[in-house]
């Protein structure tokens, strides 16, 4: 059994929707920065880690309940697990006026900014199961181009804090193909920007 199967077993992922929030809460509770970014990150231009984690729930809220899905829950045995943020590229402001991020072209591309796995669910293929429904969710909804900006790790392990963009290799084996590598400044590292042709 490959461990994109094993992980894959007993999985249910369906889109987020307002009843839901509260499912995906439990999740964000766990230790990390989800429990106090709420996925707002790329929504909204302010530094999303100076204000109360509620308004930026409130954001991810607003975002739900006008549409399309922001992104995709995976449940197991009744709990959410796992969380791909997914939508068009202009749900995200950030993507815009982020000189690393900033649009390769004027093409419309939907994009993938955020995974959340459970700790518990960690280093079992979760992330590549997500991508896969996250593909087949944007294709469903029109989706031409998907695009994303993982981090490459050059093969070495990174603490998962560094890993919530997902991993050039995850995104290799489902089919992207670099478009862009760009960096802030010289002492950071460059930025890979992947794209998948749908």
């Amino acid at each position: 059994m490959t461990e994109a199967t094993s992980a894959a077993r007993d999985l249910t992922i369906v889109p987020l929707t307002p009843e839901r929030l509260d499912d995906l809460a439990e999740l964000f509770a766990e230790p990390g920065d989800p429990r106090w970014c709420w996925c707002a990150s790329f929504r909204v231009r302010r530094a999303v880690g100076r204000v109360p984690p509620d308004e930026n729930r409130a954001v991810l809220t607003e975002a739900t309940e006008r549409g399309p899905a922001p992104g995709l829950v995976a449940y197991r045995d009744g709990r959410a697990i796992g969380w791909v943020s997914l939508g068009p590229r202009e749900d995200y402001p950030r993507l815009a006026y982020e000189k690393v991020l900033r649009p390769v072209d004027d093409r419309p591309v939907w994009s993938i900014v955020c995974f959340v796995i459970a700790r518990r669910e960690r280093g079992k293929g979760l992330g590549g199961v997500l991508l896969e429904a996250a593909i087949e969710h944007a294709r469903a909804h029109g989706a031409t181009t998907l695009e994303a900006y993982p981090v490459d790790t050059g093969g070495a392990h990174i603490p998962p804090p560094q890993a919530y963009k997902g991993t050039m290799a995850m995104f290799e084996r489902a089919g992207f193909v670099e478009v862009a590598r760009r960096r802030a400044s010289a002492r950071v590292i460059e930025r890979p920007i992947v794209r998948l042709e749908l």
